[in-house]
């Protein structure tokens, strides 16, 4: 499968790496998340999608904290990007708010629980923008050929990406299916997201729970099965993160294990 947005390619097997807080708790601790991650990328020579989102619209609870706002979080977005000079990613909710998050950053994601919205995906596929989609908890990897076909353009010009999260297996699970990453780069490129596909949803009285622990196994399995990228959310106190605090990855610990990563990855690719 062949990429190509701006400077961010999966060609020649390079990862794709995505990563950054569940949600921008502030402008500091947004951009000082982005400028370790950009040091990392340098240190390793990957290539870097910082990715943060401005409003959590799909918390459990009402009462869970959703981010700064729209307004506010694009702008963090766009001065991150611009002032570190590296690409950015967030997600959208509504058709109606493409063209605006369009203005402030590279790539469009589309949650999972939106992931059968049609208008929502032929909005960001119409946006010019790259977009990743995330695949449904519901959905099978044969799935992802629908919303493939409602993201037409953007695969035509090589600006998409699928996400796999996990499959709903029971209440209050997620369970990594590997066969779904072979599945569906049958149809687009695909990003494994290591720390959502740990959850365990609502598990905590209205707040997801998680396994951090199999992050670094599952992503390695992830990454021999010949995946375009990764995705994980990173956070310096995972323990504090307003967001998804039980499967945020330490970020003083991610350096050592995309160092692995890309190691496996280089193995891999020369072998398939």
């Amino acid at each position: 499968m062949s990429f190509n947005y701006k400077s961010i390619t999966n060609e020649n097997g390079k990862l794709i790496f995505f990563a950054g807080p569940c949600v921008i708790e502030s402008y500091e601790m947004a951009f000082d998340i982005a400028k370790e991650i950009k040091k990392i990328g340098n240190n390793l020579g990957i290539q870097l999608v910082f990715k943060a989102s401005y409003d959590k619209a799909n918390r459990t609870s009402k009462g869970s904290f959703r981010g700064l706002g729209m307004k506010e979080g694009l702008e963090i977005l766009k001065s991150i990007g611009e002032e570190l000079d590296i690409c950015t990613i967030t997600d959208i909710h509504n058709p109606n708010d493409v063209d605006l998050v369009s203005q402030y950053v590279d790539f469009l994601q589309v949650p999972a629980f939106l992931s059968r919205q049609t208008d929502l995906l032929q909005a960001a596929s119409d946006s010019g923008k790259a977009v990743l989609v995330k695949k449904g908890q519901f959905l099978s990897g044969y799935d992802a050929e629908y919303i493939v076909d409602k993201c037409a353009k953007a695969l035509e010009n090589n600006r998409l990406l699928l996400c796999e999260r996990g499959t709903t297996f029971g209440y209050n699970n997620l369970v990594v299916d590997m066969r779904n990453l072979e599945i569906m780069r049958k149809f687009a490129p695909v990003i494994y997201d290591a720390t959502h596909s740990v959850q365990m949803p609502s598990l905590a009285g209205g707040v997801s729970g998680g396994a951090r622990e199999f992050i670094p196994s599952l992503l390695r399995a992830a990454v021999a099965m010949g995946v375009d990228g990764i995705f994980m959310e990173v956070h310096p106190n995972p323990k504090e993160a307003k967001s998804d605090a039980a499967t945020v990855f330490e970020l003083d610990k991610a350096e050592a294990l995309w160092k692995n990563i890309v190691n496996l990855n280089n193995t891999i690719k020369d072998m398939i």
